[in-house]
């Protein structure tokens, strides 16, 4: 219904109004000179999404959604209109063009670097009847001890990763993108993240978290690292070459609590100095922990500090971590609901993400101020050709 009434839309009054757009984008650049962060555009054509190895912008939001109940060819019919929907609208959105049918084309001028990135749920590939061609690297996350679940923070047939300097772009690129699809999807959870402002922080220094600490320290960077750490290589499913997979976890941070740790305890459970972010055995953040170091026979690290367990045993445990903060209201009576969207990418998670979060889960010396209380995997899809749609490969 929502394809059907958009292509009369656009044939008649849209028409109308994308010739007005265009007008107004015509006499704006007449009358001025585009300039600084607002304008500036990721590029949306390629091997990969953006939102991914694009350097982490200030805002993100991640909706989940359900398709309208309906299995085999419907849904796999309503699967391929969303992603062709999103994909002509975010092809415009994200170079600072208004969608087609955008009501409001004028907060679409200045994208601050916005992505928009779309994900599968592991299950939706047997529900669209396309279960042989499920990324064997698609799977959903075991239950670790330390969960604490709500189910309103898990799962999802489908993903919507958008992310932006500006949060007025965010909220403007996610009405076009859901109204757009109203009619095929229902909304399952949604959360809204954030990184330091744009030009706060000018020294190129890692995040912090609302802990106050630093938070991505040994984070992958170079194109090397993204191929053999991230983008999927096409050999389980040639289709989904140039994919990853996303495991997103909401983690709650317990903050009453943390704030009555004083300064260095919460420096033993980390692993790590507040103020430099250093490993408790360096000065500067990019030294590495030496975890053999002691001082009369106790270890400098505890050996169940973070930094000691989330450390990789081996090279094939490192992943792209790509976090948020949250800060939503508190429930009645508590003072914050505040904690980490933490966002990681990689080839396999149960290969690299599962056995470091098992070490965490066992033993970590933070797991009494974090809990871990939302979980859900993705395979972000391929990125597009010009001309082409997400996922399209997927359907033959």
């Amino acid at each position: 219904m929502v394809d059907v009434n958009r292509r009369r839309l656009l044939t008649g009054g849209a028409a109308a109004l994308a010739a007005g757009a265009a007008v107004t984008q015509c006499g704006a650049a007449q009358s001025a000179t585009p300039a600084g962060f607002g304008h500036t555009v990721e590029p949306y054509y390629g091997e990969h999404q953006g939102g991914i190895a694009t350097p982490a912008q200030a805002h993100a939001l991640f909706v989940a959604l359900d398709l309208v109940p309906e299995g085999g060819r419907g849904a796999r019919e309503t699967l391929a209109a969303v992603l062709k929907l999103w994909s002509a609208d975010a092809a415009r959105l994200t170079q600072g063009r208004p969608a087609l049918a955008d009501t409001e084309p004028e907060l679409a001028h200045r994208p601050a670097r916005l992505t928009v990135s779309v994900g599968l749920g592991p299950a939706l590939f047997e529900r669209i009847g396309l279960a042989h061609r499920r990324p064997p690297t698609a799977i959903d996350m075991p239950a670790f001890r330390t969960d604490r679940l709500d189910r309103r923070f898990c799962g999802g047939d489908v993903l919507l990763q958008i992310c932006a300097d500006d949060p007025m772009v965010v909220a403007h690129t996610a009405r076009v993108l859901l109204k757009n699809v109203r009619a095929m999807t229902v909304q399952r959870w949604r959360q809204s993240g954030f990184r330091t402002a744009h030009g706060a922080d000018g020294s190129g220094a890692t995040m912090r978290n609302l802990m106050g600490q630093v938070d991505g320290t040994s984070n992958l960077r170079t194109a090397a690292e993204f191929d053999r750490f991230v983008w999927d290589d096409g050999a389980g499913q040639p289709w989904f070459a140039g994919g990853t997979i996303l495991v997103v976890r909401r983690i709650r941070a317990e903050m009453d609590t943390w704030d009555e740790l004083d300064r260095a305890s919460k420096e033993f459970a980390m692993g790590r100095r507040l103020d430099t972010g250093a490993p408790l055995t360096g000065t500067r953040e990019s030294d590495p922990p030496d975890l053999q170091a002691q001082v009369n026979g106790i270890p400098v690290i505890p050996p169940n500090s973070h930094i000691a367990l989330a450390r990789p045993v081996h090279e094939g445990e490192r992943f792209l971590r790509r976090p948020y903060n949250y800060d939503d209201p508190p429930a009645a009576g508590a003072t914050t609901d505040s904690g980490l969207i933490f966002a990681s990418y990689q080839r396999d998670p149960a290969r690299q993400f599962v056995p470091v979060q098992q070490r965490l889960a066992g033993a970590d010396a933070m797991n009494p101020w974090i809990t871990t209380v939302g979980s859900a995997t993705f395979a972000m899809l391929p990125g597009v050709a010009e001309g082409g749609w997400l996922g399209q490969g997927l359907f033959g």
